[in-house]
């Protein structure tokens, strides 16, 4: 279902769901904190009509009841959703935003859904429940956005747009087409890290003739990710090469679901080390 038809059909969450939706809203457990009245004023600025005034009683008791309202009114719920991943909702705390988006996937993605928003654009984007097991990600989440780690703005928008692509093939299950993506994102963060740090790392290759195994080593050479960074980003490369039938068929192996969370950990864990290392971050 597409995200228009979603929004058309109306999206009836689970009461227990909604309830954790309030969570957020509220801001409770140390996210994005807002009183009772910023309640209702974060409902209007959704695009909620006819909000009641704050009546003084517990935050999140409030913003279930509120919610529960509009559970069956179509595009209600859709719209807090939202709101919830726009960062101009954000702009006092700005790096608050990651941190709601990643609490409200916590629970809606047990709805069939995920909120995103690359390139500062909300969405709701229809994935696999099953995306909810403990093994997704793992311990190595991505801390970082891309503008952190590129300079170039045109590259580091085209580059999360990369990683956007590789968690929507991820979500409906193609696998291999996920891995492929991941592939294309670590080449091209490497080569431009080393294009924006030293480009003399480049050697005798060109920009456009650098192989991933050479990107990889120059890396780590330079100190900029670690030595196991560098050993599974190779094994990354080796999947990254199913792009090409023959060699997924001399590997006589079918990458599944846990083979694509390895090598989502192994980009996580090379892209973290990349942020760590980025000149001028403070020790």
């Amino acid at each position: 279902m597409t995200q228009s038809q979603t929004r058309q059909h109306g999206l009836t969450l689970d009461e227990n769901t909604l309830q954790e939706l309030a969570r957020v809203v509220a801001g409770d457990d140390d996210l994005y904190y807002r009183r009772g009245f910023e309640i209702a004023g974060f409902l209007k600025r959704s695009g909620w009509q006819e909000v009641p005034e704050y009546d003084g009683q517990y935050r999140r008791e409030w913003a279930t009841e509120l919610l529960m309202e509009r559970r069956d009114q179509p595009g209600e719920i859709e719209k807090v959703l939202l709101r919830l991943a726009d960062p101009r909702e954000y702009l006092d705390e700005p790096e608050l935003l990651g941190e709601v988006v990643a609490a409200v996937n916590t629970f809606l993605i047990h709805e069939g859904y995920r909120l995103e928003n690359p390139g500062g654009a909300a969405r709701l984007v229809p994935c696999d429940p099953a995306l909810a097991r403990p093994t997704h990600y793992g311990a190595s989440e991505l801390k970082v956005v891309m503008t952190d780690l590129i300079v170039d703005e045109a590259m580091a928008e085209l580059l999360e747009w990369r990683l956007d692509e590789a968690r929507t093939c991820y979500a409906n299950g193609a696998h291999v087409a996920a891995i492929i993506m991941l592939g294309s994102l670590m080449e091209g963060v490497l080569l431009q890290t080393v294009l924006e740090r030293d480009p003399s790392l480049l050697g005798r290759a060109s920009e456009d003739r650098v192989t991933l195994h050479a990107l990889i080593e120059a890396c780590h050479h330079a100190g900029w990710i670690g030595a196991d960074a560098k050993r599974f980003s190779h094994e990354l490369r080796e999947y990254r090469n199913f792009v090409h039938p023959k060699a997924e068929a001399r590997q006589n192996h079918r990458p599944d679901r846990d083979t694509l969370g390895i090598c989502w950990q192994v980009v996580n864990a090379a892209l973290n080390d990349l942020a760590e290392t980025r000149p001028g971050r403070a020790r």
